[in-house]
């Protein structure tokens, strides 16, 4: 395995693609997390779960050249979201500096909205992606095969987008890419006992992989336990060089490549 300094070092280029600094975990030290932000990543992209979290991510978006912003109803928040809702997040998806739509998508594990209602969200916002021409940032847990179908029968935004925090193994894992999507990988791929979704980095390969945190949460060994935060996707990064016996550095260049071409790419 490649051996770097602690989380930080000017040796890789860092990025986090899914990050919720807004969330009141960074109440604290927010500012000090942005100025690491700032000194170490090239680019965070802070995600919204609702319409009053989007503004907030968007507002914190706005702090910093390398914090980009994607707003979005999380299928927790489903059954209290209505048209008027869906209005006001098309206006905020339609910002500058918004880059995505998302965390959408549905959720079996907690199941906190009733499915119709999951399932109907998520197809709006896809309906919003598409129009705004702008990658999706899909949360699917427990939830992988109406993920896939709904993915399959609906028209799609041209950059399809991201399924956030995969946690697949290699058969789900090309199916999502060859519809067009990435796969998010965070923290989990460092835990021990996931060693179905290495065998699904290792055969995926780089080209289709992004790096990210989810913090405040599944921060990555040898952090559990702790508050995650952007900085420590170096130890994904460096797992990930592990699995795909890429050295680090040309592994975060391709990482960021991946994510210029979903994220950053200029409309036409």
């Amino acid at each position: 395995m490649y051996q770097l300094d602690p989380p930080g070092g000017e040796i890789l280029k860092l990025l986090d693609t899914h990050a919720h600094i807004h969330f009141h975990q960074f109440d604290k030290d927010r500012k000090d997390v942005i100025r690491r932000i700032e000194e170490k990543l090239e680019l965070v992209i802070n995600v919204g779960i609702d319409v009053e979290d989007s503004k907030k991510a968007l507002k914190i978006a706005k702090k910093s050249k390398k914090i980009l912003c994607s707003v979005g109803i999380h299928p927790h928040n489903a059954k209290d979201t209505d048209r008027n809702h869906l209005d006001m997040l098309k206006d905020l998806a339609d910002s500058e500096k918004v880059v995505a739509v998302g965390e959408t998508g549905l959720d079996y594990y907690r199941n906190f909205s009733p499915k119709d209602d999951q399932i109907r969200i998520f197809v709006e916002q896809i309906k919003i992606a598409r129009e705004l021409e702008k990658p999706l940032i899909i949360h699917a847990r427990d939830s992988f095969g109406d993920v896939y179908s709904i993915l399959s029968r609906e028209t799609l935004p041209k950059r399809r987008g991201v399924i956030h925090a995969f946690s697949g193994d290699y058969t789900w894992a090309r199916k999502f890419v060859d519809l067009g999507f990435y796969l998010g990988i965070g923290g989990l791929v460092t835990y021990p006992k996931n060693d179905v979704l290495r065998d699904a980095v290792r055969k995926i390969g780089a080209r289709y992989l992004l790096p990210e945190t989810d913090c405040p949460y599944l921060p990555p060994v040898p952090n559990r336990g702790k508050r995650n935060e952007p900085i420590y996707v170096e130890y994904v990064i460096l797992k990930m060089s592990e699995i795909l016996l890429i050295e680090p550095e040309k592994l975060s260049e391709i990482l960021l490549e991946n994510t210029s071409d979903l994220f950053l790419e200029v409309k036409e």
